[in-house]
C-alpha cells in the first residue's frame, strides 16, 4: 500500500510514521516541504497525483488557536486557519475520491461550544467558539460533502512526551515553580498521540487487503479520544504523580483556577469531552483510559 502522510512533524505525525511503515511505502511531508496554504493548492494536487496513494492520512492542522483569532480580520476565510484546516483537507478528500484512495482526517473537540454538560456524541450539533474550531468544522463539512472512503476522527487534548504539549509544560512548570495554578473548569479527554496513532494503524490492519471497501463501508465521522474525561487540574495532578523524576519537582501545591483568570484572544469550550461509543461499536476498538495511557507514556 502506498500511503501519503501530511503533518509528519506534529505530535501525531511523528507517532504515525513508525506505525504506518509496516503497511507499505509511506511518503511523509510537513509544511516545510509542502505548504498547505491556498497558494500551494496546485503543488499539493501534483504531489498527491505523483505518488498515487491508496491511503492519505492527514495529521496536519493549523493549531495556533489564539493566533487564528487575531488573524480573523483578514478577508473572509482567507486566514491561515481556514486555508490549512478547511481548504487543504477538502482538496485531499477530492483527490482521494478521484484516486479511489482511503482518506483519514483528524479533527477536534473544539467544534463544540462546551455548553452541553455531558460528553458529546457525533450527532450533537457543533457550535465552535473560535476561529480555529470554525475552520476545523468547515474542513469536516468539506470532506463529508465530497464523500468516498473517508474517516473523520475527532479527538481531544492530544499530547506526547516528545513535543510541546500540556504534559511537557506541566512537567517544566513543576521544576521551576513551588506553586501552580491550573484551571479546573475545562474538561476534556487527554489523548496520548502514540495510542491514537496505533489506533489508526489498527484500523488499517482491520481493513486487510481491501482498504477502500472497508473504509467506504464504514465511512463517516467518529469520536476517538482517551477513554474517560478529566479537568485540566485533575490531569495536571496525575501528570506530577506519575512523573518518573519526581525528585526534580519543586512544586508543592497545585491550586484550582478558572479559565477567566487567564484571559486569551480565543474562547475555549469548557466541557468538550467526547463520547467514543460509536467508534467502539463500529470497529470493536477503544483507546485506553486516559490515566492508563498517561502512565504508559511516562514509562516510555
Amino acid at each position: 500500500m502506498k500511503i501519503v502522510l501530511f503533518g509528519k512533524n506534529g505530535q501525531l505525525g511523528r507517532e504515525l510514521q513508525p506505525v504506518l511503515a509496516p503497511f507499505g511505502e509511506v511518503t511523509a511531508v510537513d509544511y516545510q516541504e509542502l505548504d498547505l496554504q491556498e497558494a500551494s493548492r496546485a503543488a499539493v494536487e501534483a504531489f498527491i497525483r505523483l505518488h498515487k496513494p491508496q491511503a492519505i492520512v492527514n495529521a496536519s492542522a493549523y493549531t495556533a488557536v489564539d493566533r487564528a483569532e487575531q488573524e480573523q480580520g483578514l478577508p473572509a476565510q482567507a486566514g491561515l486557519a481556514f486555508q490549512v484546516n478547511n481548504r487543504a483537507p477538502g482538496l485531499m478528500a477530492e483527490l482521494a475520491r478521484a484516486l479511489n484512495a482511503v482518506f483519514i482526517h483528524v479533527s477536534t473537540d473544539y467544534v463544540f461550544d462546551g455548553a452541553l454538560g455531558r460528553p458529546y456524541v457525533e450527532t450533537d450539533t457543533p457550535n465552535p467558539l473560535n476561529v480555529y474550531g470554525k475552520s476545523k468544522l468547515a474542513g469536516e463539512q468539506a470532506i463529508q460533502k465530497i464523500g468516498g472512503a473517508y474517516l473523520i476522527l475527532r479527538t481531544s487534548w492530544v499530547y506526547s512526551l516528545g513535543g510541546d504539549s500540556f504534559v511537557t509544560k506541566v512537567l517544566g512548570w513543576a521544576r521551576k515553580n513551588p506553586e501552580l495554578r491550573v484551571v479546573d473548569d475545562q474538561v476534556g479527554n487527554p489523548t496520548w498521540a502514540r495510542a491514537l496513532a496505533e489506533m489508526i494503524g489498527s484500523l488499517l490492519a482491520k481493513a486487510g487487503d481491501s482498504p477502500f471497501a472497508f473504509f467506504e463501508k464504514n465511512a463517516g465521522l467518529y469520536h476517538l479520544a482517551g477513554d474517560g474525561s478529566a479537568s485540566r487540574l485533575e490531569w495536571a495532578r496525575k501528570i506530577l504523580a506519575l512523573d518518573p523524576h519526581r525528585e526534580e519537582q519543586i512544586c508543592k501545591e497545585i491550586l484550582p483556577a478558572l479559565t477567566s483568570d487567564f484571559p486569551s484572544p480565543a474562547r475555549r469550550p469548557l466541557f468538550s469531552a467526547l463520547n467514543c461509543d460509536h467508534f467502539a461499536a463500529t470497529f470493536g476498538l477503544r483507546l485506553p483510559a486516559w490515566e492508563t495511557a498517561l502512565r504508559m507514556a511516562m514509562e516510555h
